[in-house]
């Protein structure tokens, strides 16, 4: 494989931090497209470079990705709900055409548990409050796995902000669900961006060492309902 220079989306928090982390441990460069209002602070910690990017404009995704000798991309964004265009469905589609434009086949995208075939692996409780968000993720999971590009999707299930534990993993098997801390994922995230091998796979993503359920699965969304 060639050297790498990562380029992530959704980099300034979460997993896409996690990955970016990872990355910078392993000396890989790595640049984050940010917008404009975000807080990059904890990337400038890291010594990570940012460049400004509007994921639903076509030539601000141009003008980023002509402005970098980029060999791979990270996507792992959110969306807003009751919106027409989802940063996770719309903007990660537009990267993936932006990518391809530009000769950089190796996408790596991160999605949900509960998308696709994997719909059978969550309780009724999480396609209640969650099935706009899947089935969102899920457009984006179609496009990228019929596009011209080398693509690797991760799922994770519920999510936590806890540190790293070193014990999440990866599994082709799409009925698990579980948790995972972001930090986690990230690393994988960073683990099969380099790894040849993940091209063309769909891997589910949880901390067998996590043995609580997430409320949703749970069929509790008092959580939820406070965030809101």
């Amino acid at each position: 494989m060639t050297k790498l220079h990562v380029l992530i989306f959704g980099g300034t928090s979460g997993t896409g931090l996690g990955a970016a982390q990872t990355l910078v441990d392993r000396g890989t460069p790595v640049t984050v497209a940010v917008r404009e209002s975000s807080n990059t602070q904890p990337l400038k910690e890291l010594g990570v470079p940012t460049v400004n990017a509007d994921v639903f404009s076509p030539d601000s995704l141009r003008q980023v990705f002509s402005g970098g000798a980029y060999s791979a991309v990270i996507i792992s964004l959110s969306g807003e709900r009751g919106v027409e265009q989802r940063a996770d469905r719309e903007g990660a589609m537009l990267i993936m055409d932006a990518a391809r434009e530009h000769g950089v086949r190796r996408v790596l995208m991160v999605t949900a548990i509960g998308c696709g075939d994997s719909r059978v692996a969550v309780a009724p409780k999480v396609i209640e409050v969650l099935g706009e968000v899947l089935a969102a993720k899920q457009v984006a999971e179609e496009y990228l796995m019929a596009a011209d590009l080398d693509a690797t999707i991760l799922r994770p299930g519920g999510l936590t902000n806890d540190p790293a534990s070193g014990t999440a993993i990866k599994t082709s098997d799409h009925t698990v669900m579980g948790v995972a801390n972001r930090a986690d994922v990230g690393r994988l995230a960073a683990d099969c961006i380099a790894d040849p091998t993940t091209v063309g796979e769909i891997y589910h993503t949880v901390d067998p060492e996590i043995k609580w359920d997430a409320p949703l699965q749970r069929g509790d969304d008092s959580l939820h309902k406070k965030k809101r």
